[in-house]
């Protein structure tokens, strides 16, 4: 209905290492899907490999949930986890409040692999754009130490549609690299304690936020087929 061509699923938290549902997926449609994964230090690299040959082109950490703030970034752990991909050349994606970690441009500085922040960082509104991580995040993507997933505004913002709170976050991310972005619908809209975002909607947001064609071209098509390496585009979208 959208007219989109090619998706990414993502593993959810709820799932935890089994990512057996997400594969199955992938299977489905191997021309069209990609997979992102959660591992642990004991997934063999025969089972990374045959994730690999999936479509799987990267892991997800959830930092959100299971991790106290005060006590900074697992680095240790994630840096295992990305010595353990770097062969596959994949990424690391980051589920984590930017905002609690005002030193994120320096912890990341010399990251093994590409790292990918969902949902703008995932530092509510109410921080500002101002915000000390929110500002090393968008030093990671002005030094391509980092991609950004524009996604999810309803879950930052205390607002309902069209998340005008979130506004000043798509353009400055845009303003730090507009060659780092990928856009999301966030579908299927996992724990939503308020109005149910409706991805049409969302989509023509991206179209409100984004006016410029050819900036819209590189974060729906261009940017996306070289982070989950995708052949290059060759449809009339």
């Amino acid at each position: 209905m959208l007219g989109i061509d090619r998706a990414v699923l993502v593993q959810p938290s709820v799932y935890g290492t089994d990512n057996r549902a997400m594969l199955a997926a992938l299977a489905s449609n191997p021309n069209k899907f990609r997979g992102v994964a959660v591992i642990n230090s004991n997934s063999s690299d025969s089972e990374l490999e045959i994730m690999h040959q999936a479509g799987v082109r990267g892991i997800r950490c959830n930092v959100v949930d299971v991790t106290d703030p005060s006590a900074g970034l697992p680095i240790a752990e994630l840096t295992a986890l990305a010595k353990r991909i770097q062969p596959f050349g994949w990424h690391l994606e980051l589920l984590a409040h930017v905002n609690e970690y005002p030193d994120l441009a320096k912890t990341f500085s010399d990251f093994p692999v590409d790292l990918v922040f969902g949902h703008f960082g995932y530092s509510h509104a109410k921080y500002g754009v101002n915000d000390k991580g929110f500002q090393g995040l968008l030093e990671l993507l002005r030094n391509n130490k980092a991609w950004v997933k524009m996604t999810g505004p309803y879950r930052i913002c205390d607002g309902d549609f069209p998340y005008e709170d979130m506004r000043a976050f798509n353009d400055e991310v845009i303003k730090a690299n507009s060659k780092r972005l990928v856009w999301g619908s966030d579908w299927p809209h996992v724990m939503v304690k308020k109005q149910m975002p409706h991805d049409a909607d969302l989509c023509d947001l991206l179209g409100s936020w984004v006016s410029d064609v050819s900036l819209r071209k590189s974060i729906l098509i261009d940017n996306p087929c070289m982070l989950y390496d995708y052949p290059a585009f060759t449809g009339n979208q």
